[in-house]
């Protein structure tokens, strides 16, 4: 028998980053959670579909006055040439055209393509930002609770009972309807916006809260928290810098599922009369005007398959995106 060779630790160690094939003998790059998620989500084609719609329209909302500038007029411009008197429909023949894209608006002939448009800004910005406020509050009030238990886990979840329970809509329609012109030194299109963003965001927040207080509460039992607190780390370091971090993919995934709530909650309450107030556009109040004209369709059929395609873009891409985080899917 001969003895064996004498190997030293550096031939038999392999780099902590890189595994060996043992087909090819090539090293394999290791993938951060990152990159396993992102290559997950490249593989589910509807959610990236959804993903390039949702981009699409955050463009079209973004560079709104340059694409009306080009395809379109002012939203609030009149074109009574183009009404019937008799009927206040649009003339034969003034229908959807290279000068009006999706046609025009019965009794003022307002551009419709313009107003979809700009329609756009007010819902995902309304729905973007009601979505953020919620997500603070939800994640504060509920990674608090989780965490601390007891008494104050009692008292948030007690909270968290109360707006689950209350009638929003109804409370909407109250509060934005009573809310003069001017109020908190805010008037016009900017005070409705504030008005909705904080009914819309300020009374969801429970939805979210309960799932990151659930969260919670399986994290805090792990090794790394109870690591943190043996290296005497309190409360609110373990909470930002322990807790939240893991928290960071339920959060997005929730808000990417909250966003088309909230541009359907905006057109309901503009549907209603009492969001912003017109001749700013919003798909909610075209909508809200074409009840009275159902026999003109395209005047329904545009904002109405605006509010569509957004909200199943949003939640095509959070589907996707959900599955793509989830340590547990194959």
């Amino acid at each position: 028998m001969t003895t064996p060779m004498d190997v030293t630790g550096g031939d038999t160690e392999a780099a902590p980053e890189a595994v060996v094939d043992a087909s090819g003998g090539k090293a394999i790059q290791g993938r951060s959670l990152g990159q396993i998620a992102w290559m997950r989500l490249k593989r589910d084609k509807v959610a990236l579909a959804g993903g390039l719609i949702v981009i699409f329209l955050i463009l079209v909302a973004v560079f709104a006055p340059v694409i009306v500038g080009v395809f379109g007029q002012d939203p609030t411009q009149f074109n009574s040439n183009l009404i019937d008197s008799s009927t206040m429909a649009p003339k034969t023949g003034t229908g959807i055209s290279l000068d009006h894209l999706f046609g025009i608006e019965p009794v003022n002939g307002r551009d419709i393509f313009s107003r979809v448009v700009y329609g756009a800004r007010i819902s995902l910005l309304i729905a973007f930002l009601a979505t953020l406020l919620s997500v603070v509050i939800g994640t504060l009030l509920g990674v608090t609770a989780g965490y601390f238990g007891g008494l104050v886990d009692s008292i948030i979840s007690k909270t968290m009972d109360v707006f689950l329970a209350f009638p929003l809509l109804v409370f909407a329609i109250a509060l934005a309807g009573i809310v003069p012109d001017t109020a908190f030194g805010l008037t016009g299109d900017t005070l409705r916006v504030s008005l909705l963003v904080f009914i819309i965001g300020f009374f969801n927040w429970p939805y979210i809260g309960r799932i990151i207080r659930g969260q919670t509460l399986s994290l805090r039992e792990r090794e790394f928290v109870d690591a943190a607190r043996s290296l005497g780390a309190r409360g609110p370091y373990i909470i930002f810098r322990e807790l939240l971090p893991n928290l960071v993919a339920p959060i997005l995934v929730y808000a990417t599922l909250l966003i088309p709530t909230n541009v359907l909650f905006e057109a309901a309450l503009s549907f209603l009369g009492v969001g912003v107030r017109p001749p700013t556009p919003t798909w909610g109040g075209m909508l809200s005007d074409a009840v009275r004209f159902y026999t003109i369709p395209h005047f329904m059929f545009f904002p109405g398959m605006a509010i569509f395609i957004t909200v199943l873009a949003f939640n095509l891409f959070g589907d996707g995106l959900r599955d793509a985080l989830d340590p547990k899917a194959r």
